[in-house]
């Protein structure tokens, strides 16, 4: 996507490319990088660790407790964002999801406390957490000082959840989230869905909600608008996220 973009810029002499990292290596590694590094993309566990490292955090990277962006700073220091905020609004709002209220969310990592912070600004009021193992404490803790009412619940108990609420996002890796869409397979009406995954599309949540009729909205699109907005921050130059999308879309097949 980030190369789409550059492409699309004309910044031909700029590059993007993949690095693996663990958390104790983060620090060593930015030490490492020289001047012609100006940014950086960080998935999880990185992101609590880049917030953690930077010489200033913006203050939605603040308030959700992680920063998916670091960009290089004049004194070669980093600034850390969190675009994932964003990415998931213009998402929502792509597939037509804008009135939401309610929302049962499977997971409590960072990426739950951005979609916490996206959906509180969208004007929920409610938000489920159904985890196996209980609810992270510092997600709770920052649901509830955003003024959201906050239970929680087991995820066997999704399908009886599932019809109070507008809207179903689902933050669990992989498959995890397969057996929930078997529970769900023949309960209708579903919500809205909100599918973070965007490899082995469509998940077998997306197929359970569009079966239903239910608008659903792809990891994939928030991930276009997210990296739109780090090439904004890092080039500062904007791109149409539909140019990353296509890319994504033909490198994913």
């Amino acid at each position: 996507m980030h190369r789409a973009a550059y492409a699309h810029l004309g910044l031909t002499d700029w590059r993007y490319d993949r690095r693996e990292c663990r958390e104790p290596e983060l620090a060593p590694l930015l030490a490492s990088l020289d001047e012609t590094w100006r940014g950086l993309s960080l998935t999880m566990p990185l992101k609590e660790e880049a917030a953690r490292l930077a010489t200033t955090v913006d203050a939605v990277a603040q308030e959700v407790g992680g920063a998916n962006t670091l960009v290089r700073r004049p004194d070669d220091g980093w600034d850390a964002y969190n675009t994932d905020v964003h990415g998931i609004s213009q998402a929502l709002r792509a597939a037509g999801i804008t009135d939401v209220e309610s929302v049962l969310l499977l997971g409590s990592g960072a990426t739950a406390r951005s979609v916490i912070a996206a959906v509180a600004q969208m004007g929920a009021t409610l938000v489920t957490f159904a985890t196996r193992s209980g609810t992270r404490p510092e997600t709770l803790a920052y649901a509830r000082s955003l003024g959201l009412v906050a239970p929680e619940a087991d995820l066997d108990q999704v399908a009886a959840r599932v019809p109070r609420h507008d809207l179903l996002v689902n933050t669990l890796p992989g498959t995890a989230a397969d057996p929930v869409a078997a529970t769900l397979a023949d309960l209708r009406p579903l919500p809205a869905l909100f599918e973070v995954v965007y490899e082995g599309w469509p998940t077998a949540l997306a197929r359970t909600f569009a079966a239903a009729g239910s608008p659903v909205a792809s990891g994939l699109d928030m991930l276009a608008h997210q990296a739109a907005r780090q090439v904004e921050l890092m080039t500062g130059r904007s791109v149409p996220a539909a140019v990353l999308l296509d890319a994504a879309r033909s490198a994913l097949g």
